[in-house]
């Protein structure tokens, strides 16, 4: 059976889900867009990246020319479409058809298309082992510059630092911000593990103002800390924070809990994963497959 992507209102084969060379979110660039996961044929948080997606829709003034609840049964009917019960699923909204010129006016109506397939971030072994990673050079952009609230399609500053992850012979980058504050990898939230003043381990990831994006699994696995009796605070990091720390994970829909075990070639507590980040990815693991709720 031909895989079917959702396009403007119709399940159509992949094969003839095109855009127009002329639609402003290939040109430029101008559009938002959510991944999300489906396991055991539940799509977990679709209300949440509902949500999200329409608030980064209103920040550029881009209108979606659906009701959300004609969005959230869309992906449902994309997912059952293409007989999948675990899924990635890319809902992406761009400006549309337009012309040449960066007026985003022009454009009469957006784009909208959903896709239900596999990802696979990391190899699997590394969920096991750990991850090396590196600091990169490219900053990333300021929060006065593109608001990290906005889920754009434009990854380009992500891009650039994934390419020097990959040409440091790594899978991710660390992107610090104009400050020297750390904020976030290519395309992952971070947390890092240390003791607090009461010999307890606590975790701490950037806040917003550092210019990362509010993840739905960031929030999701603060409240698992939070249930399990584990302190966490949004403070600013910089590097040192990171090779002092005790143990350092990643979280992201796709990505969902990756351990760090070596920044820029240096070991990370003791160079394997954590207690506390193997609990939360048992945790995590346990929610999403046995209770992935769409809220």
């Amino acid at each position: 059976m031909s895989k079917q992507v959702w396009l403007n209102g119709e399940l159509i084969p992949t094969e003839k889900a095109t855009v127009s060379v002329f639609d402003h979110g290939l040109l430029y660039g101008d559009g938002v867009f959510e991944g999300i996961r489906a396991y055991n044929g539940q799509i977990f948080k679709l209300d949440s990246h509902l949500k999200r997606l329409y608030a980064s829709a209103a920040a550029i003034r881009l209108e979606i020319p659906y009701e959300v609840d004609k969005l959230r049964q869309a992906v449902r009917d994309t997912l059952k479409a293409n007989d999948r019960t675990d899924a990635y699923i890319r809902l992406c909204v761009t400006r549309g058809f337009g012309s040449l010129g960066l007026n985003p006016f022009l454009c009469k109506r957006a784009t909208v298309f959903i896709i239900a397939d596999d990802i696979k971030m990391f190899p699997s072994e590394l969920y096991e082992l750990g991850m090396e990673v590196i600091i990169a050079k490219t900053i990333r952009n300021p929060p006065a510059s593109l608001s990290p609230a906005i889920k754009s399609m434009n990854y380009l500053n992500n891009i650039l630092a994934k390419i020097e992850a990959i040409d440091a012979g790594v899978l991710e980058a660390i992107m610090l911000n104009i400050d020297g504050n750390v904020t976030e990898g290519s395309s992952e939230n971070l947390f890092i593990v240390r003791n607090n003043t009461h010999g307890n381990p606590e975790l701490t990831t950037p806040p917003v103002s550092a210019g990362v994006l509010e993840g739905i699994t960031l929030s999701t696995v603060a409240q698992l800390a939070t249930d399990a009796g584990i302190p966490i605070s949004r403070n600013n990091l910089k590097p040192a924070d990171l090779f002092n720390a005790n143990e350092i994970f990643l979280t992201g829909t796709a990505a969902e809990i990756i351990p760090v075990t070596k920044i820029d070639a240096k070991p990370i507590g003791s160079g394997s994963p954590g207690p506390i980040t193997q609990q939360l990815a048992k945790a995590y693991h346990h929610l999403v497959t046995t209770n992935p709720t769409e809220d």
